[in-house]
C-alpha cells in the first residue's frame, strides 16, 4: 500500500489513508501529501461506522479495501456508503485454504465471501487466488482482476546499502522473516535447520518478524538443540540488509497470497527456497534462475533444498537476463497504472 501511494499519478489522483489504529512501522513511509485517517478500530468489526463517516465527508471517488473482514463489512454496508462510489476490493490469500486454517467454523465465513460478487472490482495479487474466489466462492471472474504485488527494486536497493552486513560467523547465513504464526510455518523451518545443520554445522538463521508463537518457536529451538544457530531479531523498519547479504532466503509459509519477501529478495539478487504452497509463490519462482520450490512441507525435502542451494552458488550463476524478466512481471510503474485503471474504470 505504501509503494502504491508513493507512486500514484498526481495528476489523477488525490490517495487519502484510512487506517484501523494510526500506528505501525510502516506509517512515517507513508507520502507527506497523503493525509492519514485514525478509525481508532481495536478490531475490524469497529472500524465500519468510522469508515462510512469518513466516506460521506470526503465523498471520495472509490474506495480501495484490502483487509479480508473489512472487505466483507463494506460489502454488507454497502447500502450505506455514498451513492456512486466505487468499491474495489483486494485479496491477498487463497480464502479456501486461510478459513479452515484460521476458523473454527469456517462454513458461515464462506458464505460470506460470496458477497465479493457486490464489488465493482476485486483486485486479488496472483492467478491463484482469482481462481480460487471464481471456483470456491462464485465470484464472477469478469469482475475480478489479477494485479501482482509491485516491488520498488530501486528502493528496496537504496534500503539494503544502508547498512553493513548484520551477520557473522562462517555460515552459510539463512534469513526468514514473517509473523510468527501458524501459517508461516517457522516450525517446519526449524525442524529443518536442526537437519541442515548436520551437513552444514555452520549455517545460522536468523528470523526476522514478531507474533503470538515467539515463545513456541523458542521451545522449540531449545528442544532441537540449534542454540545460537538461530536467532530472532523482531520487525525490523529496513530488513534489506538482512535479505541483501544472506546466503539464502527460506519461504515456509503453508498458504501465501503473494510472497512480497521473495519479491524483494529477488531483487537484491539473493537465492530463494521456498515450499510449494497453496497461493502464489509458484507464479513468482517457477522458471526463476534464483529460486527452488519444494513441493511439499516436508522438513528432509526443504533440509535436501537449502543444502543444496547452499552449494550451488546460484547468487554467481543466475542468468540476468532470465531474472531481469522476471522481476519485470512485478515493476512498480505497470502494477500501479493497473491499480489506477481499476479505480478509474
Amino acid at each position: 500500500m505504501v509503494t502504491l501511494l508513493r507512486h500514484f499519478d498526481r495528476s489523477r489522483f488525490e490517495p487519502h489513508l484510512a487506517l484501523l489504529e494510526k500506528a505501525g512501522p510502516f506509517l512515517e513511509e507513508v507520502p507527506k501529501d497523503v493525509p492519514v485517517y485514525d478509525l481508532e478500530a481495536s478490531r475490524v468489526r469497529y472500524a465500519l461506522p468510522g469508515l462510512l463517516r469518513l466516506a460521506w465527508r470526503t465523498r471520495p471517488h472509490a474506495l480501495l479495501s484490502t483487509l479480508g473482514e473489512l472487505n466483507l463489512a463494506i460489502l454488507l454496508g454497502r447500502p450505506l456508503l455514498p451513492r456512486g462510489l466505487r468499491l474495489v476490493i483486494r485479496e491477498v490469500t487463497p480464502v479456501s485454504v486461510r478459513l479452515p486454517q484460521q476458523s473454527r467454523h469456517p462454513g458461515p465465513w464462506r458464505r460470506l465471501y460470496r458477497l465479493y460478487s457486490r464489488a465493482d472490482k476485486v483486485i486479488c495479487v496472483s492467478d491463484f487466488v482469482l481462481n480460487d474466489l471464481a471456483e470456491g466462492f462464485g465470484v464472477p471472474r469478469e469482475k475480478m482482476v489479477r494485479i501482482y504485488n509491485p516491488v520498488d527494486s530501486v528502493r528496496v536497493t537504496q534500503l539494503a546499502g544502508a547498512a553493513a552486513s548484520p551477520f557473522f560467523g562462517a555460515g552459510p547465513q539463512l534469513v526468514a522473516a514473517g509473523r510468527l504464526s501458524k501459517e508461516k510455518g517457522f516450525d517446519l523451518l526449524l525442524d529443518a535447520m536442526s537437519l541442515v545443520r548436520q551437513t552444514l554445522p555452520h549455517a545460522q538463521l536468523t528470523v526476522l518478524g514478531d507474533g503470538p508463537l515467539r515463545l513456541d518457536l523458542e521451545d522449540q529451538r531449545a528442544r532441537l538443540g540449534l542454540g545460537q544457530a538461530v536467532r530472532w531479531v523482531g520487525t525490523q523498519s529496513n530488513p534489506y540488509p538482512f535479505f541483501r547479504h544472506a546466503d539464502l532466503y527460506v519461504l515456509t509459509s503453508r498458504f501465501e497470497g503473494l510472497p512480497n519477501v521473495v519479491l524483494e529478495a529477488l531483487a537484491l539478487g539473493t537465492p530463494v527456497v521456498a515450499v510449494d504452497c497453496p497461493g502464489g509463490t509458484r507464479e513468482v519462482l517457477a522458471g526463476c534462475p534464483l529460486g527452488r520450490l519444494v513441493p511439499q512441507a516436508d522438513p528432509q525435502l526443504l533440509a535436501d533444498a537449502i543444502v543444496k542451494a547452499c552449494g550451488s552458488d546460484l547468487k554467481k550463476s543466475a542468468d540476468a537476463k532470465r531474472m531481469e524478466e522476471v522481476l519485470n512481471k512485478f515493476g512498480v510503474e505497470q502494477i500501479v497504472r493497473a491499480y489506477e485503471d481499476s479505480l478509474l474504470a
